[in-house]
């Protein structure tokens, strides 16, 4: 945690494309900016969600993805040229892995602050980014989902600025262990318990996980 930093800020305007015959209205593709970003509470200057019923809100302001993930996909996806900003994120990371990173985790970067709220659970705009739908249910399964950033302080921040934790819960649970309870073979029923008692994972997912608790 100690070397952790941006290694790139990517942001991205609405677009349209063409997908199954419909046109889609998206802002899936981002791409890395120079310079210095201003971080706000819903979102990186020049980015900009396209469907707020399921994007963007105060829980996820910022998408967070590990860099070190890239190299899986790439032999994954056989090769594939993929540029920071690939899977949506905002800010490509080094050394902030999702299966440490804990929900109610803080951080600073730059001089903005964060939370950690969520894990990424990836919808069919991520098909519509690699032209093809079945990469939805392989990120699924991949276990690799990145997470969002609640900001609780707006500033500015930039590629290469370190990652400093400000407070940790080790009580939380990981963000892989949160997006494990989705799927059944993968569901604890204790974790359920506790996911669905978290109070900086947001209402909707706790009210969720408390339904899937097996009565006993």
């Amino acid at each position: 945690m100690s070397c952790a930093k941006v290694i790139a800020v990517n942001v991205g305007r609405p677009r349209e494309v063409s997908w199954n015959g419909r046109i889609i209205r998206t802002s899936i593709f981002k791409t890395p900016v120079s310079g210095r970003s201003r971080v706000g509470r819903l979102n990186i200057d020049g980015d900009e969600q396209s469907d707020l019923t399921v994007h963007g809100g105060l829980d996820k302001a910022v998408y967070a993805y590990p860099s070190e993930h890239y190299a899986f996909w790439k032999n994954q996806l056989d090769g594939r040229d993929l540029p920071w900003g690939s899977f949506g994120e905002n800010m490509t990371t080094e050394g902030l892995l999702d299966d440490q990173v804990r929900i109610g985790d803080r951080f600073r970067i730059g001089s903005a602050e964060f939370t950690v709220t969520q894990p990424r659970m990836p919808c069919f705009k991520l098909g519509i980014r690699f032209g093809d739908p079945k990469i939805i249910k392989r990120f699924l399964e991949a276990r690799r989902p990145g997470f969002y950033l609640r900001v609780d302080k707006e500033g500015e921040l930039g590629a290469g600025d370190f990652i400093h934790a400000l407070s940790s819960k080790p009580e939380s649970i990981s963000v892989v262990q949160i997006s494990d309870l989705y799927s059944p073979a993968t569901r604890d029923p204790a974790m359920l318990v506790r996911a669905s008692q978290l109070s900086d994972l947001p209402l909707s997912w706790r009210e969720y996980f408390a339904k899937l608790i097996p009565a006993d």
